[in-house]
């Protein structure tokens, strides 16, 4: 590792310091069960999102409820959500409204989620280790506000805060992506794999965050593709 980069580590393990680098093969640990720690990230949003995907890999044995990853407005709370209320249940929210997919409980094995959403037809989807989930219904219509907070870890109950800690997140996420389009079914699977991504708002190789909390930046020790 070179220094800038070893630098960069250390930087991220410290409570409230900013960073950005290139986080390639590299997670965030959760340390404690349950938890007040989360992550910041930083995305530049220039306008309302009427269309989104959002990606992440998460590595758990937590069997309670626990947030992934909370985009919220000042006047929605819930804009995006990626929550799991059970091990074999996603939930997916859009402005505060939420649809359910139902998947098989995990067996200690990485978990990649990706879920997209379009305001013109109200199409929600979600595809979990590289195979999509029957697409639902959710918010036709609607437009994601652009000044948000957006936090690993913690579900916001008000704009940055609000935080119920028996719904944090304890464990190890990685390859966290949000787009301003919904991917393709080729770019689905293309990041299930790690594969070559097209630009983002938030790109884990180019991540800008700030760790709150006892959360540290560490190398992957599990392989995270499944055969």
């Amino acid at each position: 590792m070179g220094h800038l980069q070893l630098w960069l580590a250390v930087l991220a393990g410290l409570t409230g310091i900013a960073a950005q680098e290139d986080l390639y093969r590299k997670v965030f640990v959760f340390r404690k069960d349950p938890s007040d720690a989360y992550v910041v990230l930083r995305a530049r949003l220039e306008q309302p999102l009427h269309n989104f995907t959002v990606c992440l890999r998460s590595y758990t044995d937590l069997s309670r409820p626990h947030s992934l990853f909370s985009y919220a407005t000042k006047t929605q709370d819930n804009e995006i959500l990626l929550f799991k209320p059970k091990p074999e249940e996603y939930r997916f929210y859009v402005g505060g409204k939420f649809v359910t997919f139902r998947v098989p409980e995990g067996r200690g094995d990485w978990e990649h989620v990706c879920a997209s959403w379009e305001s013109a037809t109200g199409i929600a989807e979600f595809w979990l280790n590289g195979k999509p989930w029957p697409r639902k219904g959710l918010q036709r219509g609607y437009t994601v506000g652009a000044t948000a907070a957006i936090l690993l870890g913690q579900e916001q109950d008000s704009f940055g805060g609000g935080f119920d800690f028996y719904n944090s997140f304890s464990g190890e996420l990685t390859d966290v992506y949000l787009w301003d389009v919904t991917l393709s079914p080729d770019k689905m699977r293309a990041a299930f794999l790690s594969l070559r991504l097209p630009p983002a708002l938030l790109a884990w190789n180019s991540l800008s965050y700030e760790v709150k909390g006892d959360v540290v930046v560490k190398p992957r020790l599990r392989e995270a593709l499944r055969a």
